[in-house]
């Protein structure tokens, strides 16, 4: 994996402040406005001792210069957009703690979220990545966070409009699923750096199944936890831009395939996925503009 460009020296590099922390959160933005603000504080007022690294890809709405002035809070402000797995893996190397959670800006968080999961994780055997409860701001839940490998011909069934949601099998409020959203990922600091982070060939979408993948195929687990419940708001910066947004999603299908399905595929399925995209994609790009400005 390429290495993280060099980050820019953080606003707040007081790293004795962050000796004691038990967590680091990297939160990744890009005019995410407000929604940053409120995560990053919904974070702060979590009955646990943490750190927030925010790493801003180029950010034009002023949000990280509005931040809590808090000595917890270190932001990284790259010149340009550098995609959400660079953005995570500058974070990453900036963490001290034995736990990682990877939280997009437009999620919500209760006091007790963060704790709980974090008792979750401890307490459960070989267990990678935990997720939470993904909730959209009316309360009904959200399917990326169950989610399944996305092997080929799952994936075409995908595109198809077909339904790729793991069947939920829940055992103490615990499910355990092959996927889960990067809106909210929870992860030993250690599994990360052996996995090597994310791959920063994505630049936006797929780079968390790809690590999804990879945690498996390492001989962890993945799981998500229904007794925590969090209000993910989703792509209130990639409104924006749905038409760029389109084309990372269905750039990172590709490049997904090529590098976990590819080799072992029959030669007929290496030509229908990427035709599948390619047919895929102007479809998806005008529904998601019409989207944007209806």
């Amino acid at each position: 994996m390429p290495s993280a460009p060099e980050s820019p020296v953080p606003q707040n590099p007081d790293d004795g402040a962050h000796a004691a922390s038990q967590l680091t959160a990297v939160v990744v933005s890009h005019d995410s406005g407000g929604c940053l603000i409120d995560c990053v504080n919904d974070l702060l007022a979590q009955r646990m001792p943490l750190d927030v690294v925010v790493v801003d890809n180029a950010s034009r709405d002023g949000a990280p210069d509005r931040l809590p002035a808090d000595a917890r809070v270190r932001v990284v402000k790259n010149p340009d957009n550098r995609g959400f797995a660079v953005a995570c893996n500058q974070g990453a190397a900036l963490a001290g703690a034995a736990r990682l959670l990877f939280i997009n800006p437009d999620c919500r968080l209760a006091p007790d979220a963060v704790p709980e999961l974090c008792r979750r994780l401890d307490a459960t055997p070989q267990l990678g990545i935990l997720g939470a409860d993904l909730r959209n701001a009316d309360g009904s839940a959200q399917a990326a966070a169950r989610r399944r490998t996305p092997l080929p011909m799952r994936a075409i069934g995908e595109l198809l409009g077909r339904n790729t949601t793991a069947e939920a099998v829940e055992v103490d409020g615990l499910i355990d699923v092959e996927a889960t959203s990067g809106a909210l990922m929870l992860m030993p600091r250690a599994l990360f750096q052996q996995l090597g982070g994310f791959d920063e060939g994505y630049v936006l979408h797929c780079e968390d199944l790809d690590l999804c993948r990879r945690v498996l195929d390492a001989g962890w687990r993945i799981a998500v936890d229904t007794s925590v419940p969090v209000t993910h708001l989703k792509g209130t910066s990639s409104r924006r831009r749905p038409v760029w947004v389109e084309w990372q999603k269905h750039r990172g299908m590709w490049r997904y395939f090529q590098r976990f399905d590819a080799a072992t595929s029959p030669w007929w399925l290496r030509l229908l996925v990427p035709l599948g995209i390619t047919v895929h994609f102007p479809l998806a790009a005008l529904r998601a503009l019409w989207k944007s400005r209806s």
